[in-house]
């Protein structure tokens, strides 16, 4: 009887087990499955990359650029004269205004946090990432120009931010009625950084820096720079640019901040923008800061290129004991640019810098300094007739007077846009 009840009480644990256990086992098993799968599949072909793809061209082996402002890029004719030109020239780039000295930018940003500076703009281009994308196919590399401390829209939005009169209320203006960021204001840092990110997303393939300096021209006596008498490094000019020139150096080369598209031919191994500055022309036979804060040795360690401006009009009829520095345009930009090189290779400087080693206790001070060679610096060359007349013969002079000085780099300003094209050299297309 036992018996025939337990044969009864297996019998029947069997029939559960095999009616009711397969389905649990199955769903434990199925959804594990199913996991691992899909964790394999994933791996092996990860989910489309729907970022926008923008297309760069390589940094060319030798730039020579030409200017193009904001209300050129703007009027579709003449913009495609300076096309023309570059391509029947030896031109192989164009550097176009982003922000100027208005403060308003050139295209429309598609972002709350630079809108106002577009719809403040008389001039720019509604069509800015498709002329790029123009500019792209014909092989030019394109450079942005961003006017940097230079800002009057920002500074009546913000005139806490601003460069103050020495009453330390009011904004001050130089003489052309311009006002301009403290050096030492963060909040603008941050600001700027957004317009940079935005301006290589939609296709400029390096940024140049203008204006990145204390202001001058300007009733001086009647000045205060409240935000950065306020920061680190109080009233001292020259540091407070080199904590500038550092916290940009550190955001441009992080690739996060420009990871919201997908940066197609741009030569470099990390999607970043190259970095320009301009500087003074002075700066490379001058140790002084020039009173604005600018010293080559301390911009070099955080731009790809130092961009000096040698233009011969701007340099004091003292310069060399030439007189007129207009009516030797060679002489004024070979001495400039062959100084220039020589501080880029140079192992040592009299400048204090935050990357520079004091040598010793001797007096005057000597520090140790990153070297770089030539290939950092780029000249500016002088295609306008202030202070003279500039013609083919004197562009071509100054371009002769930097090869010779040993920098292959240039870009000619003209604020007008008209270019003495005689003193390029044609394509090879259009010599025959």
């Amino acid at each position: 009887m036992w018996k025939y009840a337990a044969g009864i009480g297996t019998l029947l644990a069997v029939v559960f087990l095999l009616l009711y256990l397969p389905t649990l086992r199955s769903v434990t098993y199925v959804n594990n499955f199913t996991e691992e799968v899909k964790n394999v599949v994933e791996e092996i072909v990860p989910a489309p990359d729907e970022r926008e793809k923008v297309n760069h061209v390589p940094l060319p082996e030798n730039v020579r650029a030409i200017y193009m402002s904001a209300c050129v890029v703007g009027t579709k004719d003449f913009r495609e004269q300076l096309v023309t030109l570059a391509r029947e020239t030896e031109i192989n780039s164009i550097v176009i205004d982003i922000k100027d000295y208005s403060g308003s930018i050139s295209f429309n940003p598609q972002n709350s946090a630079w809108q106002y500076a577009w719809e403040e703009a008389v001039c720019g281009a509604r069509d800015m990432k498709e002329f790029l994308a123009y500019l792209h196919e014909e092989g030019i590399f394109t450079i942005g120009r961003i006017t940097v401390f230079q800002d009057p829209i920002y500074t009546k939005m913000y005139p806490e931010e601003a460069v103050k009169k020495a009453d330390r209320e009011t904004v001050w203006q130089d003489y052309k009625g311009l006002s301009f960021v403290d050096v030492g204001s963060t909040k603008y840092w941050e600001h700027l950084v957004e317009l940079a990110k935005l301006s290589y997303n939609i296709g400029f393939d390096e940024l140049n820096f203008d204006y990145v300096r204390y202001p001058s021209d300007g009733p001086m006596n009647d000045i205060a720079f409240v935000r950065s008498e306020a920061g680190e490094y109080g009233s001292d000019k020259q540091a407070n640019l080199e904590a500038f020139f550092q916290y940009l150096h550190q955001k441009m080369s992080n690739p996060e901040l420009f990871s919201d598209v997908i940066h197609v031919g741009t030569g470099r191994e990390v999607a970043i923008p190259y970095t320009s500055v301009d500087l003074f022309g002075m700066t490379t036979t001058n140790t002084d800061d020039l009173s604005i804060g600018q010293i080559i040795e301390r911009a070099s360690p955080y731009f790809d290129f130092i961009a000096p401006m040698v233009y011969p009009s701007h340099y004091p009829n003292s310069f060399l004991g030439l007189g007129n520095p207009n009516d030797h345009p060679y002489q004024v930009v070979y001495s400039a640019m062959k100084s220039g090189v020589e501080r880029m290779t140079a192992t040592t400087t009299v400048v204090e810098g935050f990357l520079h080693e004091r040598i010793g206790t001797s007096t005057p001070a000597i520090y140790k300094k990153p070297i770089w060679n030539a290939k950092k610096l780029r000249t500016w060359i002088q295609d306008f007739d202030y202070g003279g007349d500039y013609d083919e013969v004197d562009v071509r002079a100054q371009i002769q007077a930097s090869y010779d000085a040993g920098v292959y780099d240039w870009m000619i300003w003209s604020p007008s846009n008209i270019y003495t094209g005689e003193a390029l050299e044609l394509t090879l297309a259009n010599t025959e």
